[in-house]
């Protein structure tokens, strides 16, 4: 990022450039809005730079190498090593390639870009600091896309060497022989299932009962059943208390609820315990803003906050915490302050787990649906009974699909198995259409593909699947 010109005023000030400012930025210039983007570090904040692209880029990295390395039931027999600095140049070259493009696009669309800190003076009135000085800013409309950053828990500081962010463990240039993650969400285990493919010893540490926590537990139990078979050891119901250096390596130890203690020896610690939104760089007490108990800033269906010209999006803006959350959030701010009858829908989106299984959820559950007054039409499909899946290699999980028994309409899905990300959009799209198991079952899918699995959940739902026992 060089250095750009601040003009005095603009339409539209948005303050942090992730998927949420950027997108918000980039379709406010389309609707021919004056905008002025402030970004303090890199455009694509967290999502593009430090978190969704990085880790599936070392995720790729290693399932490729593990893959390679244990193909031999497909007669594929390989001693390879994996040169991290290398793969980390690589990552760096995708970051780089989406980073420039979200510049360009912002350029495309006459969005002032600027490189620095923005702070609230008034309603109206900002500044903005960078390294060239402190320039005063006037605006008619505000989004605040600040973002979020990694929670640090009490003794685990990340200015300490061996404690890791999620954004530390991303850089590394070098694999630790031996890792403890303290947390067991989606960070912490698609990135305990990282270093595992890539041969560092890694132990578990949740303070709840179950890894993946608000997530179903038939969903998480074969992650859990992978992550062991890749070596990786879990210690569930044991809070991190603190850690000490011991030489050669660093011991971190856990209490339970009863006061058990433990002590689990490793390299380095990851801490993944959550992420905290970031309120404290634009001064929200200057234009009246208060967040909640959790620091998030309040907002309607439209993105707006307590003061009609001010909206907030992204991770700021509290659950989900979901870069596509963001951007879509982004596009409806920039349509609401451009006149535009837009509003926010959180009926169908999708939530992904990249671990090995992956994870993907959109809509209600089935528990959900009947709480909403539902009842309940499930059909499932497990992968062991698809063609595609087995030729992969990787038959572990299901697809079920959740739809109104009165009316057939599908109103949710949840997949563990081989790409769940993608296979869970058509789900959404299916929600979304107020489609029918009947409409979603008799439509023709490809064979061999792993899509045919949610073809075969609408039949099954409907009692009618070919290939499996019906419920």
């Amino acid at each position: 990022m060089g250095s750009r010109g601040i003009p005095a005023e603009t339409d539209v000030l948005i303050v942090g450039a992730g998927p949420g400012g950027y997108v918000a930025a980039i379709r406010a210039g389309q609707l021919d809005l004056d905008v002025t983007l402030v970004e303090r570090d890199a455009y694509g904040g967290t999502c593009l730079n430090y978190g969704c692209i990085p880790s599936k880029a070392l995720i790729e990295a290693s399932g490729t190498a593990h893959e390679a390395a244990n193909a031999t039931e497909m007669g594929i027999d390989a001693d390879l090593t994996v040169d991290l600095e290398r793969t980390q140049a690589w990552k760096r070259g995708i970051v780089e390639q989406l980073t420039g493009g979200v510049e360009k696009l912002c350029k495309a669309t006459q969005v002032s870009l600027v490189d620095g800190l923005a702070r609230f003076e008034d309603e109206h009135r900002a500044r903005v600091i960078t390294d060239g000085g402190e320039h005063e800013l006037a605006f008619d409309h505000a989004i605040v896309a600040t973002g979020s950053r990694p929670i640090e828990i009490p003794g685990f500081s990340f200015d300490d060497e061996p404690i890791l962010s999620s954004r530390d463990a991303l850089a590394l240039s070098e694999r630790p022989d031996s890792l403890v993650v303290v947390g067991a969400g989606y960070i912490g285990m698609e990135l305990a299932t990282v270093f595992a493919k890539l041969g560092t010893d890694v132990q578990v540490v949740e303070m709840l009962d179950d890894v993946l926590p608000g997530f179903e537990s038939d969903l998480s139990r074969p992650v859990k059943r992978r992550a062991k078979e890749l070596g990786i050891s879990f210690a569930l119901g044991e809070a991190a208390s603190d850690w000490h250096d011991a030489g050669d390596e660093i011991e971190v130890r856990t209490e339970t609820e009863d006061g058990d203690g433990s002590t689990y020896a490793a390299d380095r610690v990851l801490v993944a315990v959550g992420r905290t939104p970031v309120t404290d760089t634009v001064d929200l007490e200057a234009i009246g803003l208060e967040t909640t108990d959790r620091g998030f800033i309040e907002t309607d269906d439209r993105a707006r906050t307590d003061l009609e010209h001010v909206f907030a999006v992204g991770d700021v803006a509290g659950e989900p915490l979901l870069a596509h959350e963001a951007s879509a959030a982004g596009q409806v701010a920039a349509e609401v302050i451009a006149g535009e009858p837009s509003r926010l829908d959180h009926r169908a989106i999708p939530a992904a787990v990249f671990t090995d299984p992956e994870i993907g959820t959109v809509g209600l559950t089935a528990e959900a649906a009947e709480e909403s007054g539902f009842e309940p039409q499930v059909g499932t499909f497990p992968f062991r009974a698809s063609g595609r899946a087995l030729t992969m290699g990787r038959s572990d999980g299901f697809v079920r699909l959740v739809a109104a028994a009165e009316t057939s309409r599908v109103l949710g899905g949840q997949i563990v198995g081989p790409e769940a990300s993608e296979l869970v959009a058509e789900i959404g799209l299916a929600i979304e259409t107020g489609t029918t198991l009947e409409e979603l079952g008799g439509t023709i899918h490809a064979h061999p593909t792993l899509s045919e699995a949610v073809m075969e959940a609408a039949e099954n739902g409907l009692g009618h699947a070919i290939h499996t026992l019906n419920r």
